[in-house]
């Protein structure tokens, strides 16, 4: 476990100038450069209004974090960067290369993947902090804590906190917006970045795993691990009363657990893999996709019988996503069937 790596100071000093790095300050200035250069790149490809399409919403988020949340999150030591935002970094950026690659030989350009790849990262992201903030809503709002704290936190996305499945509406969405934008075959684009996907999600769980979130129960396999005092096991296991004392004011670790997080990090892994190399033997536009979602939903029901830091949701002995999963099983069921029905045969030509 490695919540936080580093802090990044605040201010920018050169001999007797200081300069704020956050807010309207050095960052900032790089946000709107930097936009500005790739505004007039793909301005000269695509024109103006294409570039604006493709980069605009993306320029503004990036300049509102930087603007306004960043300062936000100053601790006094300066902005924390945490192991989990950095693996996110590290998934958005792995999930695009692989996008891209697979966008060559499928007829999609590189623009076109890097402006997808950066509005359904966008996109995912927000979802799946908001379902974790609606289904953790006692933790940031609790009766008579203001509202502006609780927001914060809420804001704080690098500390942890996603779930998974709230992204997957949220990206859904702005992958059907843009095809829809573009003129392009969602299948098809699905079936291409389904797998880059699929690795963002394997690093995401290893950044789960700095985070300690997303854990497993007791168990006494040699890979078994242990997480620090104070880190999201040790405070369940505490809670369960199942830690012993502290003797001579040395706080136990956490009693040994799965890994679950580097469980699904893992499968992840193999499901991109495997809709990699299945890719040459899709009939139709959208089985790679489908084969995904029928798979990883399995997958995830069966880990989250070892995970605990869920409890059953909706009446049901079920997790929250577990429950999520079946929904998307048989989704899965009806993708299949118009599929088969209605799909378009695969071909080496462009996307049409």
């Amino acid at each position: 476990m490695l919540t936080t790596l580093f802090h990044i100071p605040a201010r920018i000093s050169w001999g007797s100038v200081s300069l704020p790095l956050f807010g309207v300050g050095i960052l900032l200035a790089a946000v709107v450069g930097a936009g500005a250069v790739l505004m007039g790149v793909i301005g000269s490809r695509h024109g103006w209004r294409g570039a604006v399409a493709m980069l605009g919403g993306p320029l503004l988020m990036a300049a509102a974090l930087v603007a306004v949340v960043l300062p936000a999150l100053d601790d006094g030591q300066g902005v924390p960067i945490r192991g989990y935002g950095v693996m996110l970094l590290l998934a958005a950026t792995a999930g695009i290369w692989l996008s891209i690659a697979r966008g060559r030989r499928m007829g999609f350009d590189t623009d076109t993947i890097l402006a997808l790849g950066m509005e359904i990262f966008l996109a995912g992201i927000v979802g799946a902090r908001i379902f974790y903030v609606i289904e953790y809503h006692e933790t940031f709002f609790p009766p008579g804590r203001p509202w502006r704290d609780g927001l914060l936190d809420a804001l704080n996305i690098p500390a942890g906190g996603l779930v998974v499945f709230g992204s997957l509406p949220a990206a859904g969405l702005a992958a059907w917006w843009f095809a829809k934008r573009r003129g392009l075959p969602l299948l098809r684009l699905a079936d291409c970045v389904v797998p880059g996907m699929l690795v963002g999600l394997a690093l995401g769980r290893i950044g789960c795993f700095l985070n300690g979130c997303c854990y497993g129960g007791p168990c006494e396999l040699p890979w078994a691990v242990q997480f620090p005092p104070e880190s999201p096991p040790w405070i369940d296991q505490v809670q369960r009363n199942l830690l012993p004392p502290a003797a001579d004011g040395d706080v136990p670790w956490s009693l040994p657990v799965h890994p679950t997080q580097l469980y699904a990090a893992i499968d992840a892994a193999l499901l991109a893999w495997l809709a990699v190399a299945a890719t040459p033997f899709a009939r139709r536009h959208g089985e790679i996709f489908a084969l995904v979602l029928t798979l990883h939903p399995v997958s995830r029901i069966l880990l989250e019988e070892i995970r605990v830091d869920e409890p059953p949701a909706l009446g049901t002995p079920l997790s929250i996503s577990q429950v999520i999963s079946v929904g998307l099983l048989l989704l899965a069921t009806l993708l299949w069937w118009w599929i088969a029905r209605h799909g378009r045969i695969c071909s080496s030509e462009a996307p049409s």
